[in-house]
Formats: structure tokens, C-alpha cells, sequence
């Protein structure tokens, strides 16, 4: 077990939670945690003077990590002979490491090291503009569910913790991303355009028009999403949470924070922990679609 450096350093000064709470949580979640991080290059997000300070994000790996953390030399796309050394958590001891290096926020590619061009996630984000009600959130996070059902996908979703929902469908890997994105993209080109008042894809907020922005820009070689279990860097200190779909009609994004996933994690498996057992084709999916 890790010691804890500075472990009364206040992280979250509206809730007076400590860097030592956030340690524990990441040891209390390593177990459905890892899981979702083994072999996937990640990045981290940090905060070594609490979220109401400059933090920053981090994919190269520090020179002072231990040899014993995986890093693996992942290519940068477009810069022929370039690397970055991202970090790789395949263990709690790793997972421990990181948050006593003040990672509040984990984020991690929707492909492994070992299939870099090929994801195994699609996700949807589901990026409401303020004052959206989560009820009105659900209706699109099931809209999405049922349109990537129907092309064969078998979709999941998780609250972020922050304020809206991710819908992620699990992959077989044989797939480039250009292709998965092109997949998410017309998906969420359908979904719009069947309800073109609430829902848009347009990348500039000013088009927006107070509208739920249906990102797809996660899709891509070197980007990420929030990993389930992972806090947020926000007061609240709300934990992304995965859920059935049973339970979306009254999960709201930010509603798990570090009491109540302690909770419920004592009383309830993971609904993700056999998401990658459930792997389709993107290709097959796309033919469908088009």
C-alpha cells in the first residue's frame, strides 16, 4: 500500500475532501476500476493543489515514476518517427500510484496498446448546454440506445459525473477508427436529424442554439473519455458511474459522489464488467446504417 504524501492537502474545498479521500476512493474503486484502464494508454488529469488551482492534463509519463509503473511509447499520428509514453494501469498498486501523484481525473482511449488503430469502443457524449433537466437526457441517451441496437451494437451507458450521459457499444477491434467515426458520426447525424429542435452536431457552441450537442469527437486515434470510477475535478467531487439501463430513469450525470458509490458498489456489480463480451462488428453495423 502506497503511503499517502500530504494527506490532509484539502482537493475539494467546498466539500473538504482531501487528497487522502481520494486515495481511498481510488483503492476502494481499483477493483472495478482497472479493469477498464488495463492496457490503454492514458491520460491523467492532475490537480497537486486541489481543483480551485491550475491543474493540467498529462499524457507523457513523468521521468520520476517508478520503473515498476508500465509506460509504453505510443506513435503520434501524422508525425512520422515522434512517440508520447503514456502511462498504462494495469494494476491497483499503478491506480494508487497515480492518485497519490495528485490524478483526480482518469481518462483513457477507446483502443488498446496492442490494437492502437483499432477501437474496441464507440461512445456518444451526450453534451447538454445549462439548465438541460436530466429527463430530457434520458429520452435522447434511450433514442441513441435504440438506434445502435438496431444496427446490431449492444450499446451501455454512464453518467459522467459531470452533466451529461455517455452511450459507449463495445467493439471487435477489427475496425479503424476512421471508420467507428464515421459510424458514431452518422449516428448522431440520424438522431439529429430526426429531432432537430433538441438535438445538433454542430461542432461550434454559437450554432448550438441551446440545443444537446451530440459529440463524436472521441471516436479518434489519441482521444478519450472519462473512465468509469473516475472522479471529477468539480465540486461535488461526483464519481462517473456506470448504470443499467433499468436505472436511467432516475440517474441523473452527477448523481454518484464518494459516499454514494461506496454505497453502491457494496451492493451492486459493475454493469460494464462484461461489456467487452458483447463486442460487434463496426463495419457490419455501418453497412447497416448506411
Amino acid at each position: 500500500m502506497t503511503e499517502v504524501s500530504k494527506a490532509g492537502k484539502v482537493f475539494y474545498p467546498a466539500d473538504d475532501i482531501t487528497k487522502g479521500d481520494v486515495v481511498e476512493h481510488y483503492r476502494r474503486v481499483a477493483g472495478v476500476l482497472v479493469p477498464h484502464l488495463a492496457g490503454r494508454p492514458l491520460t491523467l488529469r492532475r490537480y497537486p493543489d486541489g481543483i480551485e488551482r491550475e491543474g493540467w492534463f498529462q499524457k507523457e509519463a513523468s521521468e520520476h515514476f517508478p520503473d515498476w509503473v508500465r509506460v509504453e511509447a505510443v506513435p503520434q499520428r501524422g508525425r512520422q518517427g515522434e512517440y508520447v509514453r503514456h502511462v498504462v494501469c494495469d494494476d491497483a498498486e499503478t491506480l494508487e500510484y497515480l492518485a497519490n501523484q495528485a490524478t483526480i481525473e482518469f481518462h483513457v482511449w477507446l483502443s488498446t496498446v496492442d490494437k492502437l488503430d483499432c477501437p474496441d469502443l464507440l461512445v456518444l457524449d451526450l453534451d447538454p448546454p445549462e439548465g438541460t433537466k436530466a429527463a430530457e437526457l434520458r429520452g435522447v441517451a434511450r433514442r441513441a440506445r435504440d438506434l445502435l441496437k438496431g444496427i446490431g451494437l449492444a450499446p451501455f451507458v454512464q453518467a459522467t459525473g459531470g452533466r451529461g450521459f455517455h452511450v459507449a457499444a463495445p467493439l471487435d477491434a477489427t475496425t479503424d477508427f476512421d471508420t467507428v467515426r464515421e459510424l458514431a458520426r452518422l449516428a448522431a447525424d440520424q438522431l439529429a436529424t430526426d429531432d432537430p429542435n433538441r438535438l445538433t452536431t454542430a461542432q461550434r457552441k454559437d450554432k448550438r442554439g441551446g440545443r444537446i450537442f451530440l459529440d463524436t469527437n472521441r471516436n479518434a486515434y489519441g482521444q478519450t473519455f472519462i473512465a468509469p470510477y473516475s472522479l471529477r475535478a468539480r465540486p461535488g467531487a461526483h464519481v462517473a458511474t456506470p448504470l443499467d439501463w433499468t436505472e436511467l430513469g432516475r440517474a441523473r450525470p452527477d448523481g454518484y459522489d464518494l459516499t454514494r458509490i461506496r454505497r453502491r458498489l457494496a451492493r451492486k456489480a459493475d454493469p460494464w464488467h462484461d461489456i467487452h463480451a458483447r463486442a460487434s462488428s463496426a463495419a457490419h453495423a455501418l453497412e447497416k446504417l448506411s
